[in-house]
């Protein structure tokens, strides 16, 4: 009695015999396949309505990117443009208006860009420098002492690049023609 029943009956093959004759019974499958019918075998579904295809997909996204490159380009260019043409006219107004001289014994120290600055000037310069009757204009890495007429055309054009222009109804100046800011 080790055997089970199921085990007796493949030993006698009468499993075997009722699996063959379910197997008859049943007619059998027709082929799946495409061919028989005339159609290529693996055709693709049309895309749904709200579907795209990913080649298209990808063509948009590439276009879309070349788009914003070029405008992105364009625009670097015209700032490039707008920054060479105040330059060139900053560069007009200055020339010849300068008022620095070699010959100097005195420093006047400013800030401008987050540091400290500084222009020789004379007593004088000086004088004028802080009643706001002169300016100090930035232009290619020097500091330019000018007239406050010329500073303020400067201001028009480009107001970053004046470093320096008093205005002594803003600031007290004291007997000695420094703001009062300036003292240490």
């Amino acid at each position: 009695m080790a055997d089970s029943l199921r085990d007796q009956l493949l030993k006698s093959g009468i499993v075997k015999q009722l699996k063959d004759d379910k197997r008859q019974q049943q007619p059998a499958p027709k082929p799946q396949n495409s061919f028989a019918k005339g159609k290529p075998p693996h055709k693709p579904r049309p895309p749904r309505s709200d579907e795209i295809d990913l080649g298209k997909a990808y063509a948009m996204r590439a276009q879309t990117e070349a788009q914003e490159r070029k405008r992105a380009e364009q625009e670097a260019a015209e700032q490039a443009r707008i920054k060479r043409e105040r330059k060139a006219k900053v560069q007009k107004l200055l020339e010849g208006q300068a008022l620095n001289k070699n010959d100097v014994d005195q420093v006047r120290h400013f800030e401008y860009g987050g540091k400290i600055r500084r222009v020789h000037v004379d007593a004088g310069q000086l004088a004028d420098l802080n009643a706001g009757k002169l300016g100090i204009v930035q232009n290619a890495g020097r500091y330019l002492l000018v007239t406050q007429a010329v500073a303020e055309q400067v201001r028009d054009v480009d107001p970053h690049l004046v470093a320096l222009l008093v205005d002594p109804a803003a600031a007290g100046v004291d007997e000695d023609g420094i703001p009062d800011d300036l003292m240490w």
